[in-house]
């Protein structure tokens, strides 16, 4: 196994506190847990962060809406995200709040620091602002030369008195460590999409505001009383001033931290601002900065309107902490999107859990019983079972290093391997056979294989489903401590002497769906949102709509320069779109019925250029063809003349 780390920092993107938790906060914060878990059993010393961002013009509006104060209305949110790890049993070191006075003296010393170095100026700032996600864009990043092309949502123009940080002066830096640091952006395909986005040219950064004043004020030193700081240098900050950065600096000894995990949304805050902050205040940089991706509900976006988000207190409740953990952790590779349902958790508590995990205890409960009376000793297991003590081991040599890499679903495939081998072994050796042959000492070497089996899974999965292994190792008498990991799972010893103890069934099947699909609801809105909606779309008789409504969908001409077929699907083909972007678009298309691949490539199509991404069998899809379809089958809408790709259609 690979050495393990002297000191572990693990953390959690801080949780903006603009909405309750949900499905993909609990994600990253039990990926984080089953982190921090596994680092302190390993012996590694090891601090876990996690927390709140409660500043910003985004929260500053929420409140005034609901009528509340930003702190407030930042302390009832605060608090839910708090009591939710708390019942979720999140063994966090510390939770952090960005509205913390030890955090703000944090704060200002950075930026006092990278001010006198010269890293911080005085200029005037226009641009376009999304309040949504508290980010200026170039207008070439807009779409349609007005809407954010994060969230969809209008920019406004603001022109204020601003601070930069030189971002630009750290380019070649960020270049330098991206390729020095093979691992420092998970997964590897994510930190390819940063290293183009550095490379095509970094602005100065605009780090501060004078246009609301809920958030971190400038140093008094600065005598800029009018001045707050930017939320995402405030923000990202809390890694440092949780160690006690620009205070008594207790626990800098975690730094520099060994994961940071964040939502792929985020990633280029983390990726790009937070390194050249760091090393304007000549600090050690990350060693791991993971994004995982989005979770959708059966196929869908999640939306309030639709009334399937997902709570994740809810599932819990009705399925089990642990079970929910497991399902997590192993259902989707790590960065890549999610889907929940309730039928694909059944399927993985049924299977996974019920069959494979809980059955195996039962037949060793059950077999140790029934012929050692709960008895059992591992003399004999190196004498008979060689073979399958070899496959385990060879299957648990390297696998620690799937966590720290975020191949936490590999990690539990290579731990479901070694059960299969387990309950194989029961039916290759038939230890009743063997009891009928008069050979008790191989049926029992072979239930102390099962059961040094057990012990060696349950001290992996302990970080996984904590409550549930605990009754595991306590029935095969077992102590879930950094003692025995390293006897059993580094030293590769077997275990003594031991008594069987029966639990109850921790895995029971579930034949039906627990909770149900809430009905689409109307959200609640404030007056204010619904009269600004009111401005946006007036809605006419007969789905009438205005020419401003029309023109929020982007039509462009593209050319299809590759098409193929997608295994196993009856409608989709794959094609690569060329429309007038610096890289190609994929796009699946439903029209296999009607159209062969290789006649499309050199044509042209018309492109609705900016819908969402979406997923379909496991593939991206960037856009969608226009067609039309009538009794007479399916045409594509196309140029009556060759055009320039990527010109728009109006």
């Amino acid at each position: 196994m690979e050495e393990t780390c002297k000191n572990v920092y693990i953390t959690t993107p801080i949780y903006y506190v603009n909405d309750v938790a949900h499905i993909g906060h609990a994600y990253t914060t039990i990926i984080a847990d089953m982190l921090a878990r596994y680092s302190r059993l390993t012996g590694s010393k090891t601090f876990f962060l996690t927390g709140t961002d409660e500043h910003g013009q985004k929260i500053a509006q929420s409140a005034e809406q609901r009528g509340r104060t930003a702190q407030e209305y930042a302390d009832e949110v605060s608090g839910k995200f708090r009591k939710l790890w708390d019942d979720f049993d999140i063994t966090y070191d510390k939770f952090i709040r960005t509205t913390d006075e030890e955090h703000k003296i944090g704060v200002q010393k950075a930026f006092e620091i990278m001010h006198s170095k010269g890293d911080i100026y005085k200029g005037d700032y226009e641009g376009f602002y999304c309040v949504s996600c508290e980010t200026f864009f170039t207008e070439k990043q807009l779409i349609d030369e007005q809407f954010c092309p994060d969230c969809g949502k209008p920019t406004n123009i603001v022109k204020e008195e601003s601070y930069f940080f030189k971002l630009s002066a750290y380019e070649d830096k960020l270049i330098k460590w991206y390729e020095e640091n093979e691992d420092c952006i998970l997964p590897r395909a994510k930190k390819n999409e940063i290293v183009n986005f550095v490379k095509g040219g970094l602005r100065d950064l605009s780090i501060s505001r004078t246009s609301f004043d809920w958030g971190v004020k400038l140093p008094e030193s600065m005598n800029e009383p009018k001045h707050v700081m930017y939320v995402w240098l405030d923000a990202l900050m809390n890694y440092i001033t949780a160690l006690g950065y620009g205070k008594d600096e207790e626990n800098m000894d975690f730094w520099p931290a060994t994961s940071h995990l964040v939502g792929k949304d985020i990633l280029r805050f983390h990726s790009i601002y937070w390194p050249a902050f760091l090393m304007s205040l000549d600090l050690p940089l990350p060693k791991h900065i993971a994004a995982h991706g989005w979770w959708t509900r059966d196929g869908e976006k999640m939306s309030k309107s639709k009334g399937n988000v997902v709570n994740p207190k809810e599932i819990a409740d009705a399925y089990g902490l642990d079970a929910f953990r497991y399902f997590m952790l192993r259902e989707v590779p790590f960065g890549q999107d999610g889907d929940f349902s309730q039928k694909a958790l059944m399927d993985r508590i049924n299977s996974d859990l019920g069959n494979d995990l809980g059955n195996l205890l039962n037949r060793i409960s059950g077999m140790s019983g029934k012929y050692f009376d709960f008895k059992v000793t591992s003399k004999d297991v190196e004498k008979f079972h060689k073979k399958e003590l070899s496959e385990v081991e060879a299957i648990l040599e390297n696998i620690e290093e799937y966590l720290y890499k975020m191949q936490i679903n590999r990690y539990l495939e290579d731990i479901w391997k070694v059960l299969t081998i387990a309950n194989k072994a029961i039916g290759d050796y038939e230890p009743w056979a063997k009891m009928k042959e008069g050979k008790e000492n191989e049926a029992m070497a072979l239930v102390a294989l099962i059961t040094n089996i057990m012990a060696r899974v349950s001290l992996l999965l302990d970080s996984v489903m904590p409550e549930k292994i605990a009754k595991i190792a306590e029935s095969i008498g077992l102590k879930i401590n950094t003692e025995n990991y390293n006897k059993i799972l580094k030293n590769k010893e077997l275990l003594a002497d031991t008594t069987i103890t029966k639990v109850e069934q921790l895995f029971p099947r579930i034949e039906e769906v627990l909770l149900e699909q809430a009905k689409p609801t109307e959200v609640s809105k404030s007056e204010a949102e619904k009269k600004s909606e009111a401005k946006k779309v007036e809605e006419e008789p007969d789905n009438l709509i205005t020419i401003d409504k029309f023109f929020e969908t982007t039509l462009k001409i593209g050319t299809i320069v590759e098409a193929e077929e997608v295994p196993k699907s009856k409608k989709l083909l794959k094609l690569q779109v060329d429309v007038g972007e610096e890289k190609n678009r994929q796009i699946l298309a439903g029209i296999k019925e009607f159209y062969n691949s290789a006649d499309l490539v050199g044509t042209q199509a018309c492109v609705v250029a900016n819908l969402k991404p979406a997923k379909l069998m496991g593939m991206l899809s960037e856009g969608m063809l226009m067609a039309a379809r009538d009794e007479n089958g399916l045409s594509l809408i196309r140029p009556e003349a060759p055009k320039k790709s990527g010109t728009k259609i109006s």
